[in-house]
């Protein structure tokens, strides 16, 4: 059935986006704040779009192509919230430059393709949904304009094609099993479709998916892009394409038969925790422990997945531990958005005597991806692992258990400069610019704050969130 106003927060964006980019050519260079302000108008009106849409009985669009569900309603808001708070650091970062509107062009499609991802309902829907979100983000990585940004730019598309290739080969697989692309019918016929052929088809689709997840075996461009990539483009790429990617692996779990994939997610999952929270140890750049960070917050959230079908825990785990890694992944970034200069981590000793509330926010952050209460990554974390174990993978429970307990080790080795005394011959403890006096921007310690405060809030009110993410 045709109902396009479903789809009205995924045309808001993409319909912005086109506005933006060819606007933008019109507006000064001075005055390219017009555009940021109308992307946050676009980004706002998507957000109430979905907020009232998210109440309302489950429903598709587009010949069942499409799921309108709970789901897509919180995966909506969330890349919508995400990309409105990076405004913030767009703001202190690229006011004025020469690609100001292009960016916000840009980040707009990377939400549409994130959205479209989170709704998908068809093998071709999400090859559409993995291609929109991906392109976008080889432009915002490039746009750094260094040697670095160019070879992380450079990286990030060659993994992209071949994960994307890889994607393509599943779903010409799965489609050519069974006849069809759309999700109702191939869960009622890959059951009686070969096992090795499935299961081929299930690794190639969950493998091009972990490259917009950020998560091994497609992990390797995500440490290179948060560190040489703008903070702009940084905690963009490491926060919003996640939220659509996990939910379709989701959904395409709850598809393919059981005996294709769980031992696949489950291996995943730990690899992705214990490799990101390994290699995250021995960086001494702030981004790229945050890069390194984020793989293996992957691998957290991919645990429900693994429970899938075995849980009724798994999906409102999966999208309340989203919602509070959304929002204090993108406290830790505001933070080091907010110190450009200060790019190794003996860089931060003292912050806590200059700025007490930067020095909270990154805290809070930091403590938050460890899993600590109250933030809300700790109800996250607790509720995935008790998806595990209700779904008979008590061992994957004491996986979670074991690398938050690790991780805390690298975070510390940030946190614990920061409260140190300033050096005595130099009471801002870090780096200077040219003028001798540091560098601060505006409006990213403030999203910093922001982002740590609500990251508070939501653990607080875990209560309700639960009970918007488990439906109507």
């Amino acid at each position: 059935m045709m109902r396009p106003l479903l789809l009205l927060p995924e045309m808001l964006l993409a319909g912005g986006a086109l506005a933006a980019l060819i606007g933008g050519s019109f507006v000064p260079r001075h005055r390219q704040w017009i555009i940021r302000i109308f992307t946050a108008i676009v980004l706002v009106a998507t957000i109430v779009a979905a907020a009232i849409q998210i109440r309302s009985p489950a429903t598709s669009a587009f010949d069942d192509s499409f799921a309108v569900d709970t789901a897509t309603g919180i995966a909506r808001i969330l890349a919508a919230s995400g990309t409105l708070l990076i405004l913030a650091i767009a703001a202190d970062e690229i006011a004025g430059s020469a690609r100001e509107s292009e960016t916000y062009a840009l980040l707009l499609f990377s939400t549409a393709g994130t959205v479209l991802l989170a709704g998908a309902n068809d093998l071709l829907a999400l090859a559409v949904g993995f291609l929109l979100a991906s392109i976008p983000l080889y432009a915002l990585i490039g746009l750094a304009h260094t040697g670095a940004g160019a070879e992380a730019a450079m990286k990030t598309y060659l993994m992209g094609a071949l994960f994307g290739i890889l994607l393509l080969l599943g779903v010409t697989i799965l489609s050519g099993l069974t006849g069809t692309t759309g999700y109702a019918e191939l869960a009622d016929r890959l059951a009686g479709a070969p096992k090795a052929a499935v299961t081929v088809a299930a690794v190639a689709v969950i493998g091009g998916l972990m490259f917009k997840a950020g998560g091994v075996p497609a992990h390797f461009w995500v440490p290179d892009a948060a560190q040489a990539a703008t903070a702009t483009a940084a905690t963009f790429l490491t926060t919003v394409p996640k939220i659509g990617a996990l939910v379709a692996v989701y959904r395409l779990a709850t598809v393919l038969p059981p005996s294709s994939w769980p031992l696949l997610v489950a291996a995943l999952a730990v690899a992705s925790m214990t490799l990101g929270n390994l290699a995250a140890y021995w960086q001494s750049d702030p981004r790229r422990l945050l890069g390194w960070s984020t793989v293996s917050q992957v691998g957290f959230l991919l645990v429900p997945i693994v429970a899938a079908g075995r849980s009724d825990l798994a999906l409102p785990s999966l999208l309340v531990y989203l919602t509070g890694y959304t929002a204090t992944n993108i406290a830790a970034f505001a933070v080091s958005a907010a110190l450009p200069e200060r790019r190794d981590l003996t860089d931060y000793r003292g912050v806590a005597a200059e700025r007490p509330w930067l020095a909270a926010a990154l805290l809070v952050a930091l403590l938050g991806l460890v899993g600590t209460p109250p933030a809300a990554v700790f109800v996250g974390k607790l509720t995935t692992a008790t998806a595990a174990w209700d779904g008979g993978y008590a061992w994957l429970a004491v996986v979670v258990f074991a690398n938050s307990v690790l991780s805390l080790f690298y975070y510390l080795r940030w946190i614990v400069p920061t409260y140190r005394q300033p050096n005595p011959g130099n009471p801002d403890g870090g780096a200077r610019g040219p003028s001798g006096d540091e560098q601060v921007r505006p409006w990213s310690p403030r999203l910093a704050v922001t982002a740590a405060a609500v990251s508070l809030a939501l653990g607080v009110a875990a209560g309700p969130l639960w009970a918007l993410v488990t439906g109507p």
